[in-house]
């Protein structure tokens, strides 16, 4: 269990898992005392954290910056826009609304964290590559086989050949079929279920193009991706943060489908307007 700390500054919270005893060392003290590190050097961040210059300058590179400096004004940003706020936790003596509050909220944090987290230039790389794919596969277990149906679902109205796979046997088999001409959308919180990342291993063996949506950056599927498009959940208790980040991926794979839409614009509309068309004749029948 990540500490409380931690939980509450997105880009922290996201790296922690991959980061080593002295990085941790190092994260924990900046979450712990945020303003006192603002005004700290290189050197002393490195004495008061028992560690080394090169291991805060490869800490700061482990969250995407490329230094102190980069890393000080992401924090100063963090702490102008959420004030630290805390958590809502949900007690076991909460009334129902009270429980309500405090889930529409965690959401809300949620989606905010993520819209941090979120790299807006890899959002628009990966809705080139789908445009440009014959076709499209799109893998996930549990609760991530929820958003890959979701995806199914809502790209089909872009007209792509795509198709959700939530069988281990039946996705290694879809993806040894795959072709340079193809891509995948991999979906995992955690990017490190071992039947997905085989899968994966054999479309990147087909030359098709991987795109991961997941909570973690450095985990073995944002590793093996081409794309990796990033954002995470909350964990509260009777929550947990894998649930919660269902509906985050959902909500980044609806800003890649916008992206996607916005790129043929009128062929959408074409498209819309033939779905509403049959939909509405199967209602008057």
């Amino acid at each position: 269990m990540i500490n409380e700390n931690i939980e509450k500054i997105p880009f922290l919270r996201s790296s922690y898992p991959g980061m080593t005893k002295s990085e941790r060392r190092i994260a924990e003290y900046m979450a712990q005392q945020p303003e006192v590190f603002l005004k700290m050097t290189i050197s002393e961040i490195a004495d008061e954290t028992e560690s080394s210059e090169i291991t805060v300058s490869r800490f700061c590179k482990k969250l995407g910056y490329r230094g102190g400096q980069e890393l000080k004004q992401a924090l100063t940003a963090y702490l102008l826009t959420s004030k630290m706020q805390n958590y809502h936790d949900i007690g076991v003596d909460d009334s129902c609304s009270a429980v309500a509050a405090k889930i529409f909220q965690n959401i809300t944090d949620g989606l905010l964290d993520t819209l941090q987290l979120l790299n807006y230039r890899s959002v628009d790389r990966a809705a080139a590559v789908l445009r440009q794919a014959r076709r499209i596969a799109v893998y996930g277990f549990g609760n991530s086989a929820t958003v890959c149906r979701d995806i199914t679902t809502r790209y089909l109205r872009l007209g792509f050949a795509v198709q959700d796979y939530s069988d281990s046997h039946m996705q290694v088999t879809s993806a040894a079929m795959l072709t340079p001409q193809d891509a995948v959308i991999a979906v995992s919180h955690t990017g490190a279920t071992d039947e997905l990342i085989q899968s994966v291993k054999v479309a990147k063996k087909r030359g098709a193009a991987v795109i991961a949506l997941t909570s973690h950056i450095h985990s073995p599927l944002a590793k093996l991706a081409d794309i990796c498009l990033h954002g995470m959940g909350r964990e509260v208790n009777y929550s947990s943060e894998a649930g919660a980040s269902r509906l985050i991926h959902m909500a980044i794979a609806d800003i890649l489908y916008t992206r996607i839409a916005m790129a043929d614009s009128e062929t959408f509309k074409d498209n819309m307007e033939r779905m509403r068309m049959e939909i509405s004749k199967k209602k008057s029948n």
